[in-house]
């Protein structure tokens, strides 16, 4: 019907006229033969048109039968399907969603574009590879269930005995058959020669996990599992036959694993000849001039697929500055908050002609900042002051550098013209095998180059060296990590190295960094800082308040009794807007007070338990005077600089530093009898040279209790005080990772390798008498 007239069944050729009815109960190939043509000069065309038609009638196969002179024909099969018909494989057409793990057409079936899956992780099961099979493992089988742990200790004590091995023995020091078998599993020859089944502690309790309806079980299961790389795409995201395109011989994956200095030389070296360079050229352009400008604000040590979740507030907002860079807009007015934040010096000069770039073109540029070669290189400056919170809100100065420095009110002005300054110190602390050392051998988590360090202990210590160094993945995950787990058990899966020992008394190791002190409008510093309670003590003291029968708990906007019940003491409600983010408006009833009126009937010095928390910490620091226990920790959070902020300020509207700070404060009014490692990373984020004097105060009345502080930092004013410094490099990404130098700031500035050294050596000589 469709005119073929000539068929090919089975092989054979055959009239299609003339063809026999078929066995049914054999398979057939049946194939229309659309043309036969004599290869000469002139058949282009007729060509062309019998291929298109057998391309039409195949559905997207053809096949061309060249007969030889020798009278043997060979079939060689076309498709343009984007599929082999020979293994099954299809592709659909090259487009950029099937790149995309956003993406149904592009995302891995298995992790579904995640690139990870949720899986036991057997560094949280096992914990201290030293402690033995008893001490680790069925400790923490234990934690999952009592009478869950005593059936399936059992069951692990009992193959471990025909593996040949005791529950005593530390799991480091089993042999590593057993040790693989126990967690994941007996092999059959492993069956056969112990004469146990072995499913695997791993495979038993991700098993457990997805069959059990019991929510308490699943939790506790679930606090050993981590994300572990997906073992269908290795991480990858993408569907394997995404993976299967390339490019110079890496496919994207490989290619946004790069970081952006790699890739911009990687994509600079790219010259597609021909009619490939035609069409790839305004596409590499554009390529090109991103990574060019993610180079030009800092960001040359990022990986292209780092996940957003891990970046720093910094970080985010200068690959915002850069994406504005390739837009080439005019007459826009640009804010930016802090954008040196996470940014060595070296890179300052960088981010600072990026700025002046989008001014150049035409737009206003407004940026907030603390860091003085900023502020220097300002056409106009507006400094606000003259101090914090409510001693602040005036325009003390503006205009130039000079306009500042002649200003009498501007504290800012002080430090600019050096009437005022962060000194160096005339000496530092000994370090010495007396106080001891933490030795971190051989850490090599993330760029990390098989690192050996020493971190002096019950000394001040800085951690330095250009972004990307290096610097976050050996004091957070390699050392932090590892003590956390070693001192206080914690749960969590410590960055790779050889070996982290102490030689030296340390009996906790206290992360303080910037994430909230509390996630919902009830806390606030008080009650973060343990101020609150007593406070609370107090006012049940009150004559008014014993007489009512009134306890502390009377006091609380957390507790039934004297709080506004229908805020719940929170002071304000939600509006639900669907759609959009909750709206919070004021509590008619309580008027923001959270506390209801017979509660607020009871005053002290005139003054209610509301009007006590919005009151400034300076401000309570001379109504409490005579209480020295709310004296003290009163104190403390002054003394970080934090006077001007309320006793129940919401501590979802603190900032990073001003919560670090808080934290800080807190750990200085506890006074702990054991030598413990603080851990900071970047404290001076947010802080105004006043402040940070008042931090490095509080950093040191820490060390010489007794404790170690070890800090990330960029500000030189806080590297010159410390007492030992590690500077990491000597660039970021993969050529960091390497201790560049390690002593006291005047060792450093004198190391010729250190990046960081150069920077210091100018403020330390400039700091000398005479200088």
């Amino acid at each position: 019907r469709q005119g073929f007239v000539r068929l090919r069944v089975d092989g054979v050729t055959v009239d299609a006229r003339e063809v026999d009815a078929l066995p049914k109960t054999k398979r057939h190939e049946i194939e229309a033969v659309v043309d036969r043509l004599v290869m000469k000069a002139g058949i282009r065309s007729r060509l062309t048109d019998s291929v298109e038609t057998a391309l039409k009638a195949g559905e997207g196969l053809a096949i061309v039968s060249i007969e030889r002179e020798d009278g043997r024909c060979e079939d060689k099969l076309f498709s343009e399907l984007y599929a082999c018909p020979e293994h099954g494989i299809s592709l659909g057409e090259l487009s950029p969603r099937i790149f995309s793990f956003n993406s149904p057409y592009g995302a891995c079936p298995e992790c579904d574009g995640l690139g990870t899956r949720m899986k036991v992780d057997p560094d949280l099961l096992v914990g201290d590879g030293s402690l033995s099979v008893e001490e680790g493992i069925i400790a923490s089988v234990r934690k999952i269930g009592y009478a869950y742990a005593m059936w399936y200790g059992g069951q692990i004590r009992r193959f471990l005995l025909a593996a040949g091995c005791d529950s005593s023995m530390p799991f480091e020091k089993l042999p590593a058959d057993v040790r693989r078998a126990l967690l994941r599993g007996c092999t059959k020859k492993q069956e056969d020669e112990w004469g146990v089944s072995w499913p695997g502690i791993l495979n038993e309790l991700e098993e457990r996990f997805r069959k059990t309806d019991n929510d308490v079980l699943k939790a506790r299961i679930h606090g050993y599992m981590a994300s572990l790389p997906c073992p269908s795409c290795s991480g990858a995201r993408l569907r394997k036959e995404s993976l299967a395109v390339r490019i110079a011989g890496k496919n994207i994956s490989q290619a946004t694993a790069m970081t952006v200095g790699e890739a911009a030389e990687f994509f600079g070296r790219l010259e597609p000849a021909g009619e490939k360079g035609r069409i790839a050229e305004p596409l590499l352009k554009e390529i090109r001039d991103r990574l060019n400008f993610l180079k030009d604000v800092g960001l040359a040590y990022l990986t292209l697929d780092r996940s957003s979740g891990t970046l720093a507030g910094g970080e985010a907002q200068r690959i915002r500055l850069a994406s504005q860079l390739g837009s080439k807009l005019v007459g826009v007015t640009y804010v930016l908050d802090e954008p040196t934040i996470g940014l060595h010096q070296r890179d300052n000069g960088r981010l600072l002609a990026t700025l002046e770039r989008l001014r150049d073109l035409g737009n206003t540029v407004i940026v907030v900042e603390h860091d003085e070669e900023v502020i220097r290189r300002a056409d106009h400056i507006v400094d606000l002051g003259p101090r914090a919170g409510e001693a602040g809100g005036e325009v003390v100065a503006q205009g130039a550098v000079e306009d500042l420095v002649r200003s009498e009110r501007s504290l800012t002005g002080k430090y600019l013209s050096g009437q005022l300054s962060i000194e160096t110190p005339s000496e530092h602390r000994t370090v010495g095998r007396e106080k001891g050392f933490i030795r971190i051998r051989g850490a090599r988590e993330n760029n990390l180059k098989s690192a050996n360090v020493d971190i002096p202990l019950g000394v001040f210590v800085c951690v330095t060296g250009v972004s990307g160094s290096g610097k976050s993945s050996l004091v957070h995950e390699v050392l932090y990590k590892n003590l956390a787990r070693r001192l206080m058990g914690a749960r969590i899966r410590p960055g790779a190295c050889d070996s982290v020992t102490i030689s030296g008394e340390i009996g906790k190791a206290i992360c303080i960094d910037q994430s909230p002190i509390g996630r919902t409008p009830r806390s606030n510093p008080a009650t973060y800082t343990g101020v609150f309670d007593e406070i609370r003590n107090l006012f049940a003291k009150i004559p008014e308040a014993r007489i009512r029968g009134y306890g502390p708990g009377r006091f609380s906007f957390n507790v039934k009794g004297g709080r506004c019940e229908p805020c719940q003491g929170q002071g304000v409600k939600a509006i639900e807007m669907h759609f959009l983010s909750d709206v919070y408006v004021t509590c008619d009833a309580c008027r923001g007070k959270r506390f209801n009126r017979e509660t607020l009937e009871v005053k002290y010095r005139g003054l209610s338990i509301a009007d006590v928390l919005e009151m400034s910490v300076s401000d309570a620091l001379d109504l409490f005077a005579n209480h020295p226990k709310i004296k003290s920790g009163l104190q403390t959070l002054s003394d970080v600089g934090l006077g001007y902020i309320r006793l129940g300020q919401s501590s979802t509207t603190l900032s990073g530093g001003e919560a670090q700070r808080v934290k800080l404060a807190f750990e200085l009014g506890k006074q702990a009898p054991e030598s413990t490692l603080y851990v900071l990373d970047e404290p001076t984020t947010g802080l105004h040279f006043h402040d940070i004097a008042k931090l490095l105060d509080v950093l040191h009345r820490l060390v010489n209790l007794g404790h170690t502080a070890v800090v990330i930092e960029h500000n030189l004013d806080v590297i010159k005080q410390a007492d030992w410094i590690i500077d990491m490099g000597p660039e970021g990404g993969e050529e960091g990772g390497r201790v560049v130098a390690a002593g006291p700031p005047e060792r450093i500035a004198e190391c010729p390798e250190s990046i960081t050294g150069r920077y210091l050596k100018r403020v330390l000589d400039a700091r000398r008498p005479g200088a």
